[in-house]
Parts: C-alpha cells; sequence; structure tokens
C-alpha cells in the first residue's frame, strides 16, 4: 500500500525511509497497552488480551490515502512531493537544490503570489481557489517550475518567509541535528557502549516533567543479558553451564 503511492508519478514504487512498519506497530502497542492497563485498573482487575500486527499498523497508516480510496473508488497513485488536495504543495527544483512551498489555507495564495510577483495569478480563475488549483494543477507547476528555478533555495525561502509562505529546504540528517531547536528540545542522546564507545542517537520526543525519558543502557551485546535472565526464572549456575555446552545457548 504504501509502495504504491510512495514515488514520483512516472517512476517505480519507492519503499519509506525509515521501517514504519516496525516502529508504527510499536507504537500502537505501546497505546494499546497503556489503555488495558488503564482498564485494568478502572475495570475488573483481570486485564485483557492486547494484538496488534505489522499489518494492522500499515493499513491504519493509511489514513486520509484509505479515506479518498473509500471516497472514490479509485486507488491513489503516486505525486512524488506533490499533495493530493492541495496546491501549491510541493518542493520544486530550485537553481542549487530543491525547496518546499505549502499554501495550505485560502489566506496564503495572495501572499504566494505577491511573492513571486505574480498577483495576476491571485484572481485568475484556473488558480483562484484550492480546488481551482488541484484541478488545474498542471497548469499550475508549468508555470511555477520556471520562476523557482531561476533563484537559489535560500533566496526563494527569504522571500517566502518575507510574505509569510511556509517554505523550507530539505533538511539532511547533519541539517536535522545541526538544528538549533533540535538542540534545544535535547534530541540526540549519547551512551556508553562497551565495545563501540560512545554511541549517538535519536532522542526520545516524549518530554515529561516529572518522569523525563533518558536511555539507561547501551543497546546489548548478542547474549549480554542471557544469564541474568535465565536466573531470574530459577535456573541454576549448573543449568546454565549445561545449556552452553549443548550449544542450546
Amino acid at each position: 500500500g504504501l509502495m504504491s503511492i510512495t514515488g514520483e508519478a512516472d517512476g517505480s514504487p519507492v519503499r519509506v525511509g525509515v521501517a514504519i512498519a516496525d516502529i508504527g506497530a510499536g507504537m500502537y502497542a505501546t497505546q494499546a497497552i497503556l489503555a488495558a492497563l488503564l482498564e485494568r485498573e478502572l475495570g475488573d482487575g483481570t486485564g485483557q488480551k492486547v494484538d496488534v500486527s505489522l499489518l494492522d499498523g500499515q493499513v491504519a497508516w493509511m489514513s486520509y490515502m484509505a479515506s479518498n480510496y473509500f471516497a472514490t473508488g479509485t486507488p491513489p497513485e503516486r505525486m512524488g512531493s506533490k499533495h493530493p488536495t492541495l496546491a501549491p504543495y510541493q518542493a520544486y527544483p530550485t537553481a542549487d537544490g530543491y525547496v518546499v512551498i505549502a499554501v495550505p489555507s485560502p489566506n496564503l495564495w495572495p501572499k504566494f503570489c505577491r511573492a513571486i510577483d505574480r498577483e495576476d495569478l491571485i484572481d485568475d480563475e484556473r488558480f483562484r481557489d484550492n480546488a481551482s488549483r488541484v484541478e488545474n494543477r498542471d497548469e499550475l507547476d508549468a508555470l511555477l517550475e520556471p520562476t523557482f528555478a531561476e533563484f537559489t533555495t535560500a533566496e526563494i525561502v527569504e522571500t517566502m518567509d518575507d510574505h509569510g509562505v511556509p517554505a523550507t529546504d530539505v533538511k539532511d540528517m547533519q541539517d536535522v541535528f545541526d538544528n538549533p531547536q533540535v538542540n534545544a528540545r535535547n534530541m540526540q542522546w549519547s551512551v556508553s557502549h562497551p565495545t563501540a564507545g560512545d554511541v549517538e542517537m535519536a532522542g526520545s520526543p516524549m518530554h515529561l516533567s516529572k518522569t523525563p525519558t533518558r536511555v539507561r543502557a547501551h543497546p546489548p551485546l548478542l547474549g549480554e543479558h542471557t544469564e541474568a535472565i535465565l536466573s531470574e526464572f530459577g535456573y541454576t549456575e549448573a543449568d546454565i553451564e549445561r545449556l552452553s555446552d549443548e550449544g542450546v545457548l
């Protein structure tokens, strides 16, 4: 499902850049566990089974793309960075890269037109409201692409900022973790690892005032905690040694 809507319209399906099936199912599982714990406390105290699958998580994340399909009966197709129901709302090539432009509300369209010195487009029947711009997206892009190609990304972002129109360059990982706001939000953590030294990782987006999230231990080595876990479940040192000698561990 996700690959069918990810990528350029005339290109091959493209996988999403991170493991969203695993991450998404984990997030849903966490929410379900918390809900079950609350129900246990408020209900009869017996608890319940929680069932979350990778497949279900991916289906749920179809969100408005699924709604579009149910409403029209037509499976949505790949659109690159374009938004299915808003225009302009996408990445455009510039003289030195790309710029992402977002015009999601009616009050921004006149500001956008003034920013690109095309006030004549404000009341153009083809583009005067969002529905018209989506319907005539190809004509709009044909007008905008040459304009953006004449300027650098920084020049366009500065102009859009001056006119109150959302715009940005496309950040890479270095840009993300050099960002002052990301740093201010403590979104890069470090943990000491016994073989890899200090390991850097993305922090938790859950900021709690009484019980702040933090990294408590390094990612475990292969089998690092096997003996400790078996001991917790009643296995003796002799049992563990026998299992190791037999190749079970």
